[in-house]
């Protein structure tokens, strides 16, 4: 076991991960559904970027996981819940546990703790909601 201490240890983290997610049968449906093969190699550097930033600091990622959730949440008819997101909080500590230790790798756990929390909050927040009252 080694410890998370660059771009490349991040790039096999991240890519690993989503190698699982893509051949789970919980997450993979949705994640096939919304990025074709070809476009895999850039969603990998993007998400590498992402978890630079969130490991290192080095702030090198653009763009607005909340908007994607959303997105994705509403194209699945608003049906994205706790499991999906504990499913994926599962598969990325079995990642982080196959290759990596320390504090950083800890770091990436926790992140993605508040992470999932903050995504299906983000989520919830904005769906279309209907209040029943039964008399």
């Amino acid at each position: 076991m080694r410890e998370i201490k660059s771009r490349d240890d991040v790039f096999v983290l991240v890519s690993s991960f989503y190698k699982n997610i893509r051949q789970d049968e919980t997450l993979g449906p949705i994640f096939n559904a919304h990025i074709q093969e070809k476009q895999w190699p850039e969603h990998i550097e993007k998400l590498t970027d992402f978890w630079v930033t969130a490991l290192f600091g080095k702030v090198c990622y653009k763009g607005n996981p909340a908007k994607a959730h959303k997105k994705v949440d509403h194209n699945l008819n608003h049906s994205i819940n706790q499991i999906h997101f504990g499913k994926w909080l599962q598969l990325w500590f079995y990642t982080i546990d196959k290759f990596y230790e320390g504090a950083i790798a800890q770091r990436a756990k926790d992140a993605a703790r508040k992470m999932a929390t903050s995504q299906y909050l983000s989520i919830w927040k904005n769906r279309p909601h209907q209040i029943e009252i039964n008399n």
